[in-house]
């Protein structure tokens, strides 16, 4: 069986992961030793059954560059509703250093790929 690549996050990881909004709630300071993309996603819903495969595949091509973590938006409502997801799969782009930038919708490989060398790796 095929290990999964990407983390799923519960509030405790992402406090101490990625970033404690609890504590910083007026101040966006990033954890993380790399860039991440964060999935917020449901178990029911088609569009995220759609691109968790190519999170997984994104996950194997950049290993060791970024992570990518999913959050279950069933499992972890204070999360969702600290970072105002309405609709899913909502992804967060957190690079090193920046403001998080946030994209709805089921975004194509390609699409996506071209956000992770824009947003996350761009140096």
């Amino acid at each position: 069986m095929k290990t999964e690549k990407t983390t799923h996050l519960t509030k405790a990881d992402f406090l101490s992961k990625v970033a404690d909004f609890e504590s910083n709630p007026n101040e966006w300071k990033y954890l993380g030793d790399k860039p991440a993309l964060i999935d917020f996603y449901a178990t029911w819903c088609g569009p995220c059954k759609t691109i968790a495969p190519i999170l997984e595949e994104l996950a194997d091509e950049y290993e060791g560059k970024i992570y990518i973590y999913k959050i279950d938006t069933e499992k972890e409502e204070e999360l969702s509703s600290a970072f105002g997801i309405r609709s899913i799969p909502t992804l967060l782009f957190v690079p090193m250093g920046e403001n998080p930038q946030m994209a709805q919708g089921a975004i194509p490989k390609n699409k996506l790929k071209e956000a992770i060398e824009n947003i996350l790796l761009k140096d």
